[in-house]
């Protein structure tokens, strides 16, 4: 196919995209069967279309097999670890914490979703923080309906960091990770990881300025579709609260993507930022004086609730607060000691390397790092 016409190439490069878009949302098909399709579309327009020779194609589904098999290994460390806390009874302790901060609704839905929703993003991922919170959030009192939506509403700025990390070392870096951008880069005098570093940084940036209104978009929702008076007024009346806790963890979000790299961001912001909120809030500063609860319970909606009716035995726990926080603790510090390059560990870490270099003679390699990647730490 001619180069001249980029409009058509382009289409064509986006087509595998779009594909899994309309099978997604437009036809409801689950993503196994999507992304199977597309991927199928794909083969097909870069065997007719790009005139790709075979041996390069398998060569390159071959190399996304292998990050894939990356991607696995981080999420099983992650959800090993929150399998062995959430039956441990440390998940509960967490939460029986979280109970004795404030009656307001408002403000346990920021400092829950937003804060600790970010945490289990930044060291879990994929999803993860919906799946914990929400119940959480229903435990205490919550419609299951905003319960849910506070879950989805705050998957947005922890999440590029999701996973110590994930989506830049693996989805960016290995989708980018080419000889092609390699030399690229030489040529304008910048090394590949100074280039990943600085796509870190951009990201950061974008999230923590948009992240600002995070909360206090999360709050205006919450006392619309789920207070008595349907209204936005009454969250955004917590905007001073939610605004603070929102610059809690976007500023260290920020500090550690541009000075610590890319493992860091939500796992270590979240945690500055629930530490510096749960203080503020138990001493009451902009914490306002009029405390917002959902109207009585047979006022509800039934939508609301659905079939769910919440047990708060699960709430009950017997290990201590720092007992229960002390393993994802452990992960952040040798988080932090595997990647300071002043310690030594990175380059000795890294440089242990398992795959092929040169798949089908094509040149095209994938190589996973056992001992470097986020989930032989969360293990």
């Amino acid at each position: 196919m001619s180069q001249d016409n980029l409009g058509l190439l382009s289409l064509l490069a986006l087509t595998p995209l779009l594909t899994i878009g309309v099978l997604l949302v437009g036809f409801r098909m689950p993503a196994k069967h999507a992304m199977a399709i597309a991927y199928g579309v794909t083969l097909l327009i870069a065997w007719g279309a790009w005139k790709v020779q075979f041996p390069v194609i398998v060569a390159a589904s071959l190399q996304g097999l292998i990050l894939a098999v990356s991607l696995v290994y981080i999420i099983f460390g992650a959800l090993l670890l929150l399998a062995t806390l959430t039956q441990s009874g440390a998940v509960n302790s967490i939460r029986e914490a979280f109970v004795q901060i404030s009656p307001d609704r408002r403000i346990q839905a920021i400092i829950i979703g937003w804060l600790f929703g970010s945490f289990i993003e930044g060291s879990a991922g994929f999803g993860t923080p919906a799946a914990v919170c929400a119940p959480l959030l229903l435990a205490l009192g919550f419609p299951a309906m905003a319960a849910v939506m506070v879950g989805l509403i705050i998957q947005s700025t922890a999440v590029s960091f999701g996973a110590a990390g994930t989506p830049i070392l693996i989805g960016v870096s290995g989708g980018l990770d080419s000889t092609l951008v390699r030399d690229y880069l030489l040529s304008q005098g910048m090394e590949y990881g100074e280039f990943l570093d600085e796509i870190t940084i951009r990201v950061a940036a974008i999230h923590a300025l948009t992240g600002t209104l995070i909360p206090l978009f999360l709050s205006a929702m919450l006392t619309r579709f789920y207070g008595a008076k349907r209204s936005f007024r009454e969250g955004l009346k917590v905007w001073k609260f939610a605004l603070f806790a929102s610059l809690s963890f976007t500023v260290p979000y920020f500090l550690c993507a541009y000075f610590l790299g890319p493992e860091f961001p939500s796992i270590v912001g979240s945690s500055i930022g629930l530490i510096i909120v749960i203080f503020a809030t138990r001493k009451g500063w902009l914490v306002p004086r009029e405390t917002w609860d959902f109207p009585p319970r047979e006022n509800w909606n039934s939508a609301w609730m659905g079939s769910i009716h919440p047990s708060k035995e699960a709430l009950r726990s017997k290990m201590t607060i720092s007992r229960a926080w002390s393993p994802y603790a452990l992960v952040a510090v040798l988080l932090l000691v595997s990647r300071l390059p002043a310690l030594g560990l990175q380059q000795r870490l890294a440089g242990i390397q398992v795959g092929p270099t040169n798949i089908l003679g094509t040149g095209i390699g994938q190589q996973i790092q056992p001992f470097y990647l986020p989930g032989f730490m969360f293990i």
